[in-house]
């Protein structure tokens, strides 16, 4: 758990899945709609409720960060693959990003000793790129749940030196 500045990040809870529901749909409205068009953003939710983020949480990769008690970030993570990090747009640039994908990171090694992939969205190529990921080709977002299909940009992350 870290603590600095009122920011607290911690793993994920069960009851924790409406704020990372919320989180992501904000996400999304507020941060991809330069590059995504008006149809891609209100399908890109698809089926995905509260419920669904319970399940994630339940697989036991999900971190959260929250600001003077809310959530207001989060990333999941499995062997070899950041599998989503969310940001609420008034958040975006304060450091909280690099410090969830730091985490995301962290856990995507664990158990993996090769490159750590990631799709991420054409808004956010550039801040995975700031970070040492290289892209690899374009694809169509893998996670998805329903909602026309969304554009992502498949990238990896060199894997540690022996």
């Amino acid at each position: 758990m870290d603590h600095a500045a009122g920011i607290t990040l911690r793993p994920a809870h069960a009851g924790d899945g409406a704020a990372l529901f919320e989180v992501t749909r904000r996400s999304v409205l507020g941060l991809a709609g330069s590059h995504y068009s008006a149809a891609q953003l209100a399908g890109w939710m698809g089926d995905r409720d509260a419920t669904f983020y319970e399940g994630v949480i339940a697989q036991g990769g999900a971190v959260v960060v929250e600001k003077a008690g809310s959530i207001v970030g989060f990333v999941d993570a499995e062997a070899g693959e950041v599998t989503r990090l969310f940001l609420l747009p008034e958040t975006a640039g304060a450091g909280l990003g690099k410090r969830l994908l730091q985490v995301g990171i962290e856990t995507a090694r664990a158990g993996h000793s090769g490159p750590i992939k990631v799709e991420a969205t054409r808004n956010a190529e550039s801040f995975y790129r700031h970070h040492g990921f290289a892209t690899v080709r374009t694809g169509h977002f893998s996670h998805g749940v329903g909602g026309d299909p969304i554009e992502i940009v498949l990238m990896e992350l060199a894997a540690k030196p022996a």
